[in-house]
């Protein structure tokens, strides 16, 4: 089995050929590597790549496949971590000039667990500096391109990971979202990416802003993700915020149909504006889902933008953030993060505390929402990628990214499980995804209809990085 074979192997054909021992861990790892190599100068997706680490630990997986007595179904699967992920030998830069070329000690519990199943840790993804925006460059790396065109954003934070899925640079790709940061990549990628109920795959250190900030899997498919979920969607005492009760299958419901499922179809959420092609494409993938079974109705949710509730907490974490800096550090910060938190200088207490009570009612209104509809699904993004090295549409008059992405960050003001599908591509041959997200805990039936969704029309991905 050649190694451009293996390069495009998702988990469980690796599993599969490790387990009938018609490839090894060894040779599949060799073959991500050698993907990394030809692929990442044009993308810029990893800015640390582990190769020894990686060759000892695909080695000892191939002696264990060889005895039968593989740790997990992941044993010997390559896999990446985002840079705000602390993993030990491999440094931690966060995209930020703040911070050192030091070798992390610790592992987090991720990083913990994924080596506990024997997977193979290939290196670091790129990320903006902290995760702040929803593009990926920093004043460390540089910028992440899109693989569908080089000369567009990946989207972001966890733009790395996502170019990385989409070229299989590894299979498993570990992101973080805190406002769409995982299913904005994943939408402008054509990837598929899940940010689970919070608190169900912890971290430590927390984010900055950690009542937000949801760990989840950006892969090509469902089962992968599923996959990768059934390792660090478990419970770690490190993290204050982790939660019991995750699934024991994380992919228990993979393969039913969607009979029974209603469906809320929201174009808009009633306040977005919505590029027309992306419109027609998410609509037409409604009707799809109601051809495999599902009851879709197209309805919106009735709340008003919650983007003011958002960016209370958004800035105020950014202005924490700031305030503990020294006057050198200051310097070095990327300036729009430095924006964020002069936007917050003139805030109260009192109204940090009325966006906390605002964000209560805006999470009570979505679970009432979900006792009627069991999936809520809209647009993951209602504009095609635009340039690199700028963090919203050139002259769109925009000053924020959260004005791009509107569809994102309510799900995670509520905590609740959300996922981007890949739906089509525009005319100009750029990836179109679209949003499902469920009530809090049900992600086993969000991972259930997304399943469904791409085995009936199996998504698209770049043999190689595309220029303009």
């Amino acid at each position: 089995m050649s190694d451009n074979d293996l390069g495009t192997f998702d988990a469980v054909q690796l599993e599969d050929a490790y387990r009938n021992l018609k490839a090894s861990p060894l040779e599949a790892t060799r073959a991500a590597l050698g993907r990394i190599a030809r692929f990442n100068e044009a993308v810029n997706a990893y800015v640390h790549v582990d190769e020894e680490g990686a060759e000892a630990a695909a080695k000892a997986s191939t002696e264990r496949w060889k005895k039968g007595a593989p740790l997990s179904p992941i044993d010997g699967i390559p896999v990446s971590m985002k840079d705000l992920a602390e993993v030990a030998g491999m440094p931690a830069r966060g995209g930020s000039l703040t911070t050192s070329k030091a070798l992390c000690e610790h592992d987090c519990p991720p990083a913990r667990m994924l080596r506990e199943a024997g997977a193979v840790i290939l290196g670091k993804t790129n990320t903006p500096e902290f995760g702040w925006k929803a593009v990926t460059d920093n004043r460390v790396f540089g910028a992440t391109r899109n693989p569908w065109n080089t000369e567009l954003t990946p989207g972001g934070s966890s733009g790395g990971a996502a170019a990385a899925a989409a070229l299989n640079m590894g299979v498993l790709h570990q992101g973080g979202d805190s406002g769409g940061s995982i299913r904005i990549p994943a939408a402008f990628t054509g990837t598929f990416g899940f940010k689970p109920t919070y608190g169900w795959t912890p971290q430590w250190p927390p984010a900055t802003e950690a009542t937000l900030s949801h760990l989840g899997p950006i892969t090509r498919s469902v089962t992968d993700a599923a996959r990768l979920l059934n390792v660090i969607g478990r419970y770690d005492y490190r993290d204050p915020y982790a939660a019991r009760g995750q699934p024991e299958d994380w992919g228990a419901d993979l393969g039913r149909d969607l009979t029974g499922l209603r469906i809320a179809y929201s174009p808009t959420l009633g306040y977005a504006e919505v590029d027309e092609e992306i419109a027609t494409s998410v609509r037409e993938a409604a009707s799809r889902l109601e051809a495999l079974g599902a009851e879709v109705e197209e309805i919106d949710p009735g709340f008003e933008s919650p983007l003011g509730i958002f960016q209370k907490l958004w800035f105020t974490a950014s202005r924490d953030f700031w305030s503990q800096c020294s006057e050198a550090d200051r310097e070095r910060l990327d300036p729009g993060l430095v924006a964020n938190a002069e936007h917050a200088s003139d805030w109260s207490a009192l109204d940090l505390f009325q966006a906390l009570s605002q964000r209560a009612a805006f999470t009570q209104s979505l679970e009432r929402f979900n006792q009627r509809y069991h999936l809520l699904m809209t647009p993951s993004v209602p504009i095609s990628p635009f340039a690199v090295n700028h963090e919203v549409p050139p002259n769109s008059g925009m000053r924020d990214w959260e004005e791009w992405a509107p569809f994102s960050y309510p799900f995670n003001l509520s905590q609740q499980p959300a996922a981007s599908v890949p739906c089509g591509f525009t005319r100009a041959g750029l990836p179109i995804g679209f949003q499902l997200a469920g009530g809090k805990h049900d992600d086993v039936r969000v991972l259930r209809a997304c399943d469904a969704y791409m085995r009936a029309h199996p998504p698209r991905f770049p043999e190689a990085p595309q220029s303009a």
